[in-house]
């Protein structure tokens, strides 16, 4: 067990990058049932940025008071009008202003209050894991049914139409896709889009060795994936090759081979790209870009452009098998063959130091290959930005379903597995993909039909607006209950299979 990995700076990055991520990702997604509520008159209780267990680090009630590092409710609790000293103030304040009015009127006043932002206590809580916005009148995750035996307010959810609450519910759900588009719309407009096709990458590609077993062989270019053509090295085309049936590849630049890939192939791969082994990449020559001062390279006479064709007789046609060879000779010289204006020329003894390297910087795929680059305005960059955020969306319900598989067990994962996608050193551009495509991750997950998940409240509307009628209070609360157990156990799971893999393994 080697715990050495958690003191490095890689480490603490990626974890202020998850923490950063999910603290927006989590703000957009109860912003999205706080703006429907509050679009349909809806009280917000409270409306908190990671949850409060006991403790709060700050909240704030506009108009009432502001607290720092207070103590209070356990999270998601919901305060009911007549136990709640504030409302007790505010009911007090109304009659002592109004004493002349009836109690209907001041009855009227208070209720026609919770139709103000200045309602809710806003909040931050301490533990980082998520936040909550508490909406009057329903029964969610806080379990609180005291307040649902009191008659039904105008206020409260419940009391409100079937498709209102359908899309209080979608609220969270929708704002998280919003959110994703409006990354990418962003990363495009600013950024642009720059990659090498696979038609423009001669040489092919070098694959791990599961994609070996599975009949790909070094060199071949992807053509399709189930009849979708795959283009280039982007996440779509990646996630169709990895979960096809069939992929068609040309190789040797002539022939055309259909491969039929295994149910479990996503999952071998992903196994051996834990132990360091990538599904493909570019097959890339190695052009020589600067050599370094007094080594291999530079007593050999290499220049800039150089292109390197063989070690001692054998062929190295790309950067992997170049190195492979170095390798088996460090310490020792080596004859260069490579090519230079058109022409293949020798350097008979080049010395490799006792690391493998000969002394020579490389040239970047996109300026050996012709790249297609894409530029976008303002008005083009939103449509791209939609269709981004789709194919990823489709692309993850696909892959979903392979969870509930034994293969697919093993490879859910919390919040060590989402934080390892971040990159390992400050970022901004791949910083803001991967908060977009786990952006699509909380959508999709929180649509799911799961009692305490936003999914299960949409499968009880539903089942109202088909029937015309509620499932009662107690059933909603038994499959709470259940829904509850899931998640729970779902995180074990998640959480062990972190341990194992970041910790134990």
């Amino acid at each position: 067990m080697d715990l050495s990995f958690f003191t490095t700076a890689s480490f603490w990055i990626k974890t202020l990058e998850l923490i950063l991520a999910l603290s927006i990702l989590v703000l957009f997604h109860e912003l999205g049932h706080y703006s429907f509520a509050r679009l349909f008159g809806v009280w917000v209780e409270k409306f908190y940025l990671f949850f409060n267990y006991k403790f709060s680090l700050a909240k704030w009630k506009p108009g009432k008071y502001l607290k720092w590092f207070s103590t209070g409710r356990e999270m998601g609790a919901m305060e009911t009008p007549v136990e709640s000293q504030i409302e007790a103030r505010e009911v007090k304040k109304i009659e002592s202003t109004e004493a002349k009015k009836s109690k209907q009127t001041v009855a009227d006043a208070a209720d026609e209050n919770k139709n103000s932002w200045r309602a809710t206590e806003y909040g931050i809580g301490w533990i980082p894991l998520g936040g909550y916005c508490a909406i009057a009148g329903m029964i969610d995750e806080s379990m609180n049914t005291e307040a649902m035996k009191q008659p039904a307010k105008p206020w409260e959810f419940r009391s409100k139409p079937a498709w209102q609450r359908l899309l209080i519910m979608l609220g969270g759900v929708l704002f998280n896709f919003l959110l994703a588009i409006i990354i990418y719309s962003g990363i495009v407009y600013s950024q642009g889009e720059q990659f090498i096709k696979f038609a423009d990458a001669t040489e092919g590609m070098n694959y791990c060795e599961t994609a070996h077993k599975v009949g790909f062989v070094d060199g071949d270019i992807p053509l399709a994936a189930d009849g979708h053509e795959l283009v280039t090295m982007n996440p779509e085309d990646l996630q169709a090759m990895l979960t096809a049936k069939q992929v068609t590849v040309l190789r040797n630049h002539k022939d055309t081979v259909t491969l039929n890939l295994p149910k479990d192939f996503i999952f071998q791969v992903d196994e051996e790209a834990r132990e360091g082994g990538a599904f493909m990449e570019y097959r890339w020559p190695v052009v020589v870009s600067q050599t370094l001062l007094n080594q291999g390279g530079e007593k050999a006479g290499l220049k800039d452009g150089d292109r390197m064709v063989a070690v001692n007789g054998v062929p190295t046609p790309d950067y992997f098998t170049f190195t492979a060879e170095l390798s088996k000779n460090q310490g020792k010289n080596v004859s260069l063959d490579y090519m230079r204006d058109g022409q293949v020329m020798n350097a008979a003894s080049v010395p490799v130091d006792g690391e493998g390297h000969i002394g020579i910087l490389l040239t970047e795929p996109i300026k050996i290959f012709k790249p297609t680059i894409i530029h976008y305005n303002l008005l083009q960059s939103i449509p791209r930005g939609i269709q981004m955020g789709w194919d990823k969306m489709v692309n993850y319900v696909k892959q979903l379903k392979l969870i509930f598989t034994p293969q697919g067990a093993k490879s859910v994962g919390s919040f060590g597995a989402i934080g390892s996608i971040f990159p390992p050193t400050w970022d901004w551009v791949n910083f803001w993909n991967v908060t977009a495509f786990i952006s699509i991750i909380l959508a999709v997950m929180n649509v799911l039909p799961i009692p305490i998940l936003d999914g299960g409240h949409v499968l009880f509307l539903l089942y109202e607006m088909i029937t015309r009628r509620q499932p009662s209070e107690k059933f909603q609360e038994i499959s709470m209950k259940i829904g509850m157990a899931f998640i729970i156990a779902l995180m074990a799971l998640a959480i062990g299979n972190d341990i194992f893999r970041f910790v134990i393994k």
